[in-house]
């Protein structure tokens, strides 16, 4: 197997490639690992470069060096490409993806990561583009948007970043009318704030939006929150949101499902894994086993996954 590790030299402050390359030269080379080491030099880099190189049917797996966003750009290049597979070492200020997977220390390290055993996971399509952690429409979607700007003033990591800009969008218009359809119930409409197609749990730099998510369970987690409240009281929210404290409030619809369409008459902000743009239509559909992600060696996931799974077993049983 070819082991290509893309690195983001904008990801650690700008101080990525001078911390991970010597680690990936000092083992590959050790190691006799058939390896490369690609440093992206402009958005979409990475997703063109991994789509380029998937086509040669070649066993290939792809480090993700950076953060969330070289993720989405890996993700998006090898969708599609059974002979691909994708490892995460996280240089960025959010990293939210890997949290259910194991610490970021554990995918620090490149053994780790070049020994780790490789998953099949589900992943959201939204038109032409591929989430591999969650989608969203509203005002956290606006929040994504305006997190970009917050990251680039110094000392503001990702998670900090997030709550500065969502303080931000709390002070202007907040509660959009969505019309929306999940799978093929009837379609409702309401006033909400946003609304979550999640595969996995965190998203801004640790926000919880959907504790019971899996992204290995063939369902992705459905979240609507409603506006109900002024702008005052929503304020005590966020730390609640923060927490995934919100499920089983009345303000919250949780439902697992397969695709979920939202409608609303004026353009609204949505967000695929950090990407944003504002439309009036979005879907959002799962594509089940579609990613092979690789777990490092040490991550206690695998055997949580099993223990998981028998007694997920056992509950249909009984």
């Amino acid at each position: 197997m070819k082991h290509i590790f893309l690195i983001n030299p904008a990801a650690g402050k700008g101080k990525s490639v001078d911390i991970i390359r010597p680690q990936i030269e000092e083992y590959c080379g050790k190691s006799g690992i058939d390896y490369e080491i690609y440093v992206t030099q402009r958005r979409n880099d990475a997703l063109e470069y991994c789509r380029e190189r998937a086509k040669s049917g070649e066993s290939i797996r792809f480090y993700a060096c950076g953060g969330d966003g070289t993720l989405y750009e890996v993700v998006n290049g090898v969708y599609g490409y059974p002979n691909c597979e994708v490892a995460v070492i996280p240089l960025g200020s959010g990293n939210d993806f890997i949290r259910l997977f194991g610490t970021k220390e554990q995918f620090i390290n490149v053994e780790a990561q070049v020994t780790g055993v490789p998953v099949e996971l589900d992943v959201v399509k939204c038109g032409d583009k591929i989430a591999i952690n969650q989608c969203s429409m509203g005002l956290d979607a606006e929040v994504c948007a305006k997190q970009a700007s917050f990251k680039k003033i110094p000392a503001m990591n990702g998670e900090v970043a997030y709550l500065a800009a969502t303080f931000y969008s709390l002070l202007r218009k907040v509660g959009h009318k969505f019309t929306v359809t999940i799978d093929d119930n009837e379609p409702f409409t309401d006033t909400v704030l946003f609304c979550v197609a999640a595969n996995s749990r965190w998203y801004g730099g640790g926000f919880q939006a959907a504790p019971l998510a899996w992204p290995d369970d063939g369902q992705l987690d459905f979240v609507i929150v409603r506006k109900d409240r002024s702008r005052a009281r929503l304020l005590p929210l966020v730390n609640k949101y923060k927490n995934g404290e919100h499920v089983g409030m009345d303000i919250t619809r949780y439902v697992k499902g397969s695709k979920m369409k939202v409608h609303c008459d004026t353009p609204s902000a949505v967000n695929v894994d950090g990407e944003c743009e504002f439309v009036t239509d979005s879907e959002f559909e799962i594509v089940r086993k579609a990613i092979k992600f690789v777990v490092p060696q040490f991550s206690t996931f695998l055997k949580d996954r099993e223990e998981r799974i028998a007694k997920e077993k056992e509950a249909v049983e009984q």
